[in-house]
């Protein structure tokens, strides 16, 4: 049977024939594909190629060939700072000062700088809002009060508690973790402000369905706006992600939210995930994708951040399943085409990039064999959206080791 490690260096490898070279790296989202706006971002481009590096890092040395790419993404990343406007998460600033860190520590100064000098962005969410830039500054170790005290505004009064849509008068709420009340709540906690963090949970405790021991809570509200799937499983809307928030309360002081430990509220997310089927493709739309964003690789991520947090092998089980599911669906053992099932040639091609594509799918693989090989207190390659949710004495980014304005 194919290795962990050897399918995440054969993916990592295709990724890496990939790469391009004008003005510095870039990588085409899918092949057959070309440059377009998401160039240098963590979530489509070349900045999210530095936590596979960190991850890499961790069980060998890196070959000449890396060795390179790693300077050239941060060539190009600190290059591009001064002009860049986007401080988001994933798409901007924010990211590139991700990257820097993980690549070579000391170096992301410019970028927090250039970020702490432009206005937030208008949106509120994870991906593309102030919750993701919070959610890195934290990381980093910055606070940024002001930035906090905006964002806990743009709440809105909903059953329980509070609520934050993507942007002030969007038409929908995603209540989960990339761009809604989940993400925000998270970004918040560990911002410090736990009041309107708390707030938040509430209103996610008030709407939940905890029933047979779990924690689901609805892809868009109400659920008219969406034509597909209404519950999904994933980390972007899903109680993948949503577990994150307890383990960001817990990070700040909250101890519990309506009568419930946080830690159990984080495990009965865990919980729904495991009992859901996935990752089974039960359905047309149920479970389409096995990227870090929408589907199994990033489930598998947040698996192991509990079998590590928690010292709970079932979570690592629950890892394996994961990680044997992407073996299976390889294709050409060095890749993984998602399917889109409401148009007339389903089958995607193959992505390349952090989030939807190969790069996120091989560090995963590559981190569960190291995890299976040195157990559960093997280092984590921690980054803005879960360092607060493993061990302190496990992570190796150096994030968030003293706050400073």
């Amino acid at each position: 049977m194919t290795s962990y490690r050897a399918l995440g260096e054969a993916a990592w490898a295709w990724v890496l024939d990939q790469i391009g070279e004008s003005d510095g790296p870039w990588l085409p989202v899918s092949v057959p594909g070309d440059r377009d706006e998401y160039r240098d971002s963590f979530y489509a481009g070349i900045a999210g190629l530095a936590p596979v590096l960190a991850e890499i890092r961790q069980y060998r040395a890196l070959t000449d060939a890396e060795s390179a790419l790693a300077a050239g993404i941060v060539a190009r990343l600190e290059r591009q700072v001064p002009t860049r406007t986007d401080v988001s998460l994933f798409d901007g600033l924010a990211g590139d000062a991700t990257a820097l860190r993980l690549l070579a520590p000391g170096r992301e100064s410019a970028a927090v700088a250039r970020i702490l000098s432009l206005p937030m962005p208008a949106y509120h969410d994870v991906i593309s809002g102030t919750a993701g830039v919070l959610l890195a500054l934290s990381w980093l170790g910055v606070e940024y009060p002001s930035a906090a005290a905006a964002l806990a505004g743009g709440a809105e009064p909903a059953e329980g508690g509070l609520d934050w849509r993507m942007k002030p008068d969007y038409p929908s709420s995603s209540p989960n973790f990339s761009h809604g009340t989940a993400g925000v709540a998270a970004a918040l906690a560990l911002a410090g402000s736990p009041d309107p963090a708390r707030r938040g949970a509430e209103h996610l405790l008030a709407i939940a369905d905890l029933s047979s021991g779990g924690f689901v809570v609805e892809h868009t509200i109400p659920r008219s706006k969406r034509e597909v799937e209404p519950v999904t499983y994933t980390w972007c809307h899903g109680p993948t992600g949503t577990s994150q928030l307890f383990a960001s309360l817990e990070r700040a002081g909250v101890s519990a939210i309506g009568g419930h430990p946080v830690e159990e509220l984080r495990r009965r997310c865990l919980h729904s995930v495991l009992t859901s089927g996935l990752p089974e493709r039960l359905r047309p739309g149920f479970w389409d994708n096995d990227g870090r964003c929408c589907g199994t690789a990033g489930v598998g991520d947040v698996l192991l951040d509990a079998a590590q947090s928690l010292a709970d092998p079932s979570y690592l089980d629950g890892a394996r399943t994961m990680g044997d599911a992407l073996v299976a669906r390889a294709v050409d053992g060095r890749n993984w085409r998602f399917i889109e099932y409401r148009i007339d040639e389903p089958l995607l091609p193959p992505g390349t990039t952090w989030m939807q594509g190969s790069a996120g799918i091989a560090a995963f693989l590559l981190r569960l064999e190291r995890v299976l090989e040195t157990g559960l207190s093997a280092p984590i390659v921690d980054r803005p959206d879960n360092w607060y949710a493993v061990p302190d004495e496990l992570r190796v980014s150096g994030g968030n080791r003293g706050a400073r304005r």
